[in-house]
């Protein structure tokens, strides 16, 4: 006798979707009045949505049929986008992505910290596909064999993924190379339940040369049959550079391990980063979308404002990525990191580099952070780049302590990043520029960068203006039509027509000159902007100061 079928809560209803939550969910509301989050949702849409959970204070559902979908919306081009959790937002248009992201930090800014300035920029990728140079695939026993892939949205499920769009090519081909092994020597998966079986986790690093480093974590201290393995996985990969052996064998869901063992070739891999070389080992961290990096510190090197006199403090400094590229532009640079092999990896890249004034030190953040701050060292620049918890209380009260004149603020989360922006401006320093970097297409994350400098209070002086006294329409004018082409183009990936801009113009209520491209009947219809491209060029306008 088949077990009976769960029934639904309530019957689906039709909801109009108005806005996203911080993983891009839709927004809607119940007939009570009630937040309702829709998985799959689109704003602007009208859905029959499905619901799953109804709480105390909120309700939780997906889309069941689109009845009047998004220009925004997209079909997946991943087949595994439904069963797999690795991503989010495959469903919608690139552009959207942007503006979702960049609302979600303005949205975190303005109701957690309190701040009042805009998010008007977010930095997009180039490039959308295959831009990981990390992958982590967890392993479990499946049905046919062992599966091989990514956690399914809020569980621990492995839904068995053959190719990720996010990975290089080169991790599928190790991926299938690791599967086949197991099949042919009985090499058991992980179960976490259970805490048994052998093969946790396939670990794939890459360089922008292409070149792989394959790490194997493992529930014991070795594997059966090393040799055949490292065979299969060089056959299938030429530029494989190393095999390594993690050992891992706590009943956790931490992925790295405690020791390693190299089973051929390197245990490390070589990158550049902004005109440096930096040595990649298995558990340091290392931004996962290398060309947005780029960019990401970039802002980083701006918004410290370095002259070459300056003492700076880099905390959560991995490998030494953002302390060197300090280093070239500052008096004295000290990078903090708690991982041994990180710190071991930032004082080789110094010396690589050929940088002399940057010097490291491995422990905590919070209590190096202390100590300097007793000692009475005093940077002029902190930087900070810390995990998705983001800082800790006492940190931030060190820092203070420290008195700097600016601190740079690298998050992943920007809810925790908010969070501290309010103790800091609980501590006198002033949020003054927040920029929002994507490098997690297709993904509910977004970097942001923010400049906090500390108010001086002789110098300090409020002002109130009467509006009604300014010229407000030579805002209006201050970017050209190319100047935003040029801009939406640089910043998004995007090319517009005038036309376009002259449309979102007169939607932000901004007068414009003559009509772009006027049809040549009055029965003609003009082609619309896409909602990507009026997200894109709100920015600009937003970016020239004009709305």
């Amino acid at each position: 006798m088949k077990p009976a079928k769960k029934q639904p809560l309530l019957p689906p209803l039709s909801l109009a979707i108005q806005s996203y939550g911080a993983n891009g969910e839709g927004i809607s509301h119940l007939p009570d009045g009630m937040t309702c989050f829709i998985a799959g949702a689109l704003r602007g849409e009208t859905c029959l949505v499905q619901l799953d959970k109804v709480g105390r204070s909120a309700a939780w559902g997906h889309v069941s049929q689109v009845l009047e979908p998004s220009p925004a919306r997209l079909e997946s081009d991943c087949p595994h986008y439904a069963a797999c959790g690795g991503c989010a937002l495959r469903h919608m248009t690139y552009g959207e992505e942007l503006e979702l992201k960049r609302q979600k930090v303005q949205d975190c800014l303005t109701r957690i910290g309190g701040c009042s300035l805009p998010v008007s920029v977010i930095y997009g990728s180039e490039n959308t596909l295959r831009y990981r140079n990390k992958a982590q695939f967890p392993i479990s026993p499946g049905p046919q064999g062992p599966n091989i892939g990514f956690y399914a949205q809020r569980t621990h499920a492995v839904t068995d993924v053959p190719d990720c769009l996010l990975q290089p090519e080169s991790a599928a081909r190790l991926r299938q190379a690791l599967k086949d092994y197991m099949t042919a020597y009985r090499v058991s998966a992980y179960d976490e339940r259970a805490g048994a079986g052998l093969l946790r986790h396939l670990y794939v690093r890459t360089n922008q040369a292409g070149e792989s480093l394959c790490c194997l974590l493992v529930n014991g201290r070795s594997l059966p049959h090393e040799a055949e393995l490292v065979e299969a996985l060089r056959t299938t990969e030429p530029k494989l550079k190393g095999v390594v052996l993690g050992v891992n064998e706590r009943k956790t869901n931490v992925i790295l391990g405690d020791s390693y063992r190299t089973l051929w070739g390197d245990d490390f891999l070589m990158d550049t980063l902004r005109g440096l070389t930096f040595k990649l080992s298995v558990p340091s961290f290392y931004q996962v979308n290398t060309p947005q990096a780029e960019v990401l510190y970039g802002l980083a090197l701006d918004f410290a404002q370095l002259t070459g006199a300056e003492t700076v403090l880099d905390l959560y400094c991995g490998i030494g990525t953002i302390t060197l590229c300090l280093a070239r532009k500052a008096k004295r640079v000290m990078g903090c990191e708690i991982v041994p092999e990180a710190i071991g990896d930032a004082v080789e890249n110094a010396r690589r580099n050929g940088i002399t004034n940057a010097e490291f030190f491995c422990g905590d953040a919070q209590a190096i952070a202390q100590r300097l701050a007793q000692a009475g060292t005093r940077p002029q620049v902190v930087t900070v780049d810390p995990p998705r918890k983001g800082l800790a209380e006492q940190v931030v009260a060190s820092i203070v302590q420290m008195d700097p004149e600016r601190v740079v603020y690298i998050s992943c989360d920007p809810a925790t990043l908010a969070r501290d922006v309010k103790r800091f401006a609980e501590c006198g320093y002033r949020l003054q520029k927040a920029v929002a970097v994507d490098l997690f297409p297709r993904t509910p994350h977004v970097e942001t960068v923010c400049l906090l400098t500390k108010l001086k209070a002789d110098k300090h002086v409020e002002v109130d203006l009467d509006l009604s006294e300014l010229d407000v329409t030579a805002a209006e004018s201050k970017a050209t039509y190319d100047e935003i082409k040029s801009y939406v183009l640089e910043r998004f990936g995007l090319k517009v027509s005038s036309l376009y801009i002259s449309q979102v113009k007169k939607k932000c209520g901004l007068e414009v000159g003559q009509c772009y491209n006027p049809p040549k009947s009055g029965a003609s219809q003009q082609p619309k902007c896409p909602p990507e491209k009026e997200a894109a060029i709100r920015a600009a306008l937003e970016h020239f100061g004009m709305i």
